[in-house]
């Protein structure tokens, strides 16, 4: 089973961020962290301690806590859960944040992986998305962490941003590949409703939808361009493309998101934390309100609930009262995810996989969308084995789409 941690506080939200996050004092944050302890405790004792394969400490920015209350986290991971040396503990790490001695503590601590948020190689672009640290501030993060004996670091990085060229990306990256992390995350730009970024860019991204000329995003070519020169220049650093927007050296993609995109099991725990349990058919979501988490978690019980399957059929869950959502994934939901979470790798997905998950063929689901995806030259099958071509991978947003299903067909 997998975990993922969730550190909802920054120094400052950015731009484009519409993740569940925000500022806070130092007494919310000490709050906070008991009632995380308090929920790792019950999950602890009501799962008999489970094994796990991968931990992720995500945000927000985990590393604005202070270092006590991250250090007594580390310490009731150990106890509630069962972790040992081969299991991937990640933390994810703003520069800015962070001293050696936060370093050298999650270190001690088992933490074995770091993903560090960079974002960009320029200070004007990093000012422009709201980041509060320079690339010269990341480089000092990133020269400590190698100090402190961290090595497996992933390092993110923008594409797709405003006034951004081919050349002037191509150019940061090629500094963070020399730089010679273990990972490289390279995400393209999304402008999400409700972020200052859609208030200033909301006009453009309607034009670039409608294939017209923008003002200030770079085009749906030049983003084109972005995805192909990326691959090229990564390959040839060493680094090998496993999913659309991630690339690992050998040996060294991240276990914990190939665990969501392969729907393993996973607990979420914190403000807003996602699970998905029993046998990946079992979803929860946690509340969103943080003075309310905090009180719940104060006396957490578990209880349960009947859920219908459908007319004929029900089911108990487990589930608390920290849950705003908890819910059965029914069959037409679950074989949409395999699909379009599985073609995210570039790996793909196998037929005998999807007959042993849900008794049927792919072609029994899918005739018509996987005939006319190879017919397209998005798709391709071999050997039982089916994944995106490279023009797939480019137009990955249009070919997972067409993976949704009516569910009245299928219930």
């Amino acid at each position: 089973m997998e975990l993922y941690i969730h550190i909802p506080f920054c120094i400052k939200k950015c731009e484009y961020c519409d993740f569940l996050s925000a500022q806070a004092d130092d007494e919310t944050m000490r709050q906070y962290t008991e009632a995380l302890l308090r929920e790792m405790r019950f999950y602890g004792k009501q799962m008999n301690r489970p094994a796990l394969t991968s931990v992720y400490i995500g945000g927000g920015t985990p590393t604005v806590l202070k270092q006590s209350y991250m250090e007594l986290l580390l310490k009731q991971l150990h106890i509630s859960f069962a972790v040992n040396r081969e299991t991937e503990i990640t933390m994810e790490c703003n520069p800015g944040t962070v001293t050696k001695e936060k370093l050298e503590s999650y270190y001690k601590s088992g933490v074995n992986r770091l993903s560090i948020g960079l974002q960009s190689t320029f200070d004007y672009e990093l000012q422009l998305l709201g980041r509060i640290h320079t690339y010269g501030d990341f480089l000092h993060t990133y020269e400590m962490a190698r100090q402190v004996g961290f090595r497996n670091i992933n390092v993110d990085l923008m594409s797709a941003l405003p006034y951004q060229t081919t050349e002037k990306y191509l150019t940061g990256l090629k500094r963070v590949a020399q730089l010679r992390p273990e990972h490289i995350s390279a995400y393209s730009l999304i402008i999400e409703e409700g972020t200052p970024f859609y208030e200033k860019y909301a006009e453009d991204v309607r034009r670039r939808q409608q294939g017209q000329t923008t003002r200030f995003l770079p085009s749906e070519e030049t983003e084109y361009e972005i995805g192909l020169e990326t691959k090229r220049l990564l390959e040839e650093y060493g680094y090998e493309r496993y999913e659309i927007s991630n690339y690992a050296r050998p040996g060294y993609a991240c276990r914990h998101n190939v665990g969501y995109w392969r729907r393993e099991p996973y607990l979420g725990i914190g403000l807003g934390a996602a699970s998905l349990l029993g046998q990946s058919d079992i979803r929860y979501t946690n509340i969103t309100d943080l003075k309310e988490y905090i009180r719940r978690c104060e006396n957490i019980v578990p209880l349960e609930k009947e859920v219908n399957l459908s007319i004929r059929r029900k089911q108990t869950i487990s589930y608390t009262k920290l849950h705003q959502v908890a819910e059965y994934v029914k069959r037409p939901a679950q074989m949409e995810e395999f699909m379009f979470l599985g073609l995210r790798m570039v790996e793909g997905v196998t037929r005998r996989a999807f007959r042993d998950s849900f008794g049927v063929e792919i072609e029994a689901v899918y005739p018509e969308v996987l005939k006319s995806l190879m017919q397209q030259d998005l798709l391709y099958m071999r050997e039982g084995q089916i994944k995106l071509t490279e023009r797939g991978m480019d137009l990955s947003n249009y070919v997972l789409a067409q993976f949704l299903l009516e569910e009245p067909a299928l219930t």
